[in-house]
């Protein structure tokens, strides 16, 4: 999954792939803004056909807490 946030989020705000690292927050080390996050969680809820409410894309800090949150979904890929 880490993967294809890398391709998101380098196709989409044209971020290097390399910097999308599991422990990068979103804001300090990415410079994601919320419309950013927002475009990248419905691109991935398109992908692995998953929902994710406004409060809990609130809650996101970090890729890895975005990871976290798709497995505790059951995505897989």
């Amino acid at each position: 999954m880490l993967e294809k946030i890398r391709e998101i989020l380098a196709a989409q705000l044209a971020l290097d792939p390399e910097d999308v690292t599991e422990n990068a927050n979103f804001r300090n080390d990415l410079g994601i803004d919320s419309l950013d996050l927002l475009a990248l969680v419905m691109a991935l809820e398109d992908e692995y056909a998953f929902d994710m409410t406004a409060e809990e894309m609130a809650e996101l800090r970090t890729v890895s807490d975005l990871l976290k949150f798709m497995k505790d979904e059951g995505v897989t890929g």
